[in-house]
């Protein structure tokens, strides 16, 4: 058909016999969540464009050792996250979590006040600062899950754990979370 987009494994298979338009089309379908799974990780935009331009290169290399049938999204955030892991590692740096904040402001809708604004301003910057605030691994389950809003699956995939893992950390992780953000609250 016609103008409707081709399927991962279509274009995995015209890959496959040496199409390059068809990868660069599953890098194009994929470059932003690539690069927002690597920045979660490094925490630098520099690094997380190299981390998911590397991670696309070692893809295309494994192509053929891909599992038909298997979902490409997970598979090739696995890679981009490794690559990540690898570079803030060797790097020797912790980073912090800084997103960029934007409202979900939609054209049609009624603006909000600009004291609506800055009081949902201070609300995000501290949740944000409280999950920067959290240990690496609590920082980084609840940000690819949610920041990112991969599902339990690709969550898994992209950080190298069972979904049964990203489950109980999410768990412990909102449990840390709630616990200091109750304990500001009463401070």
């Amino acid at each position: 058909m016609e103008g409707r987009p081709e399927d991962d494994s279509a274009l995995i298979a015209r890959a496959l016999r040496g199409d390059g338009a068809a990868y660069e089309e599953i890098v194009q379908r994929y470059q932003q969540l690539a690069f927002r799974t690597a920045y979660v990780i490094t925490g630098s935009a520099a690094d997380a464009e190299d981390a998911a331009q590397e991670g696309f290169v070692k893809a295309f290399r494994a192509l053929n050792r891909f599992r038909r049938g298997a979902p490409l999204r997970p598979w090739l955030l696995r890679i981009v996250a490794n690559e990540a892991r690898n570079r803030a590692r060797s790097a020797g740096r912790l980073h912090r979590l800084e997103l960029r904040l934007t409202d979900d402001f939609r054209p049609g809708d009624a603006a909000p006040s600009p004291e609506a604004v800055v009081v949902a301003g201070d609300e995000r910057r501290r949740l944000l600062d409280m999950v920067n605030a959290l240990g690496d691994d609590d920082r980084l389950v609840i940000a690819t899950r949610y920041f990112l809003q991969l599902d339990g699956q690709e969550t898994a995939a992209a950080l190298g754990i069972a979904e049964g893992t990203v489950k109980s950390r999410l768990s412990r992780a909102l449990a840390r979370l709630r616990a200091r953000m109750e304990e500001a609250s009463r401070a």
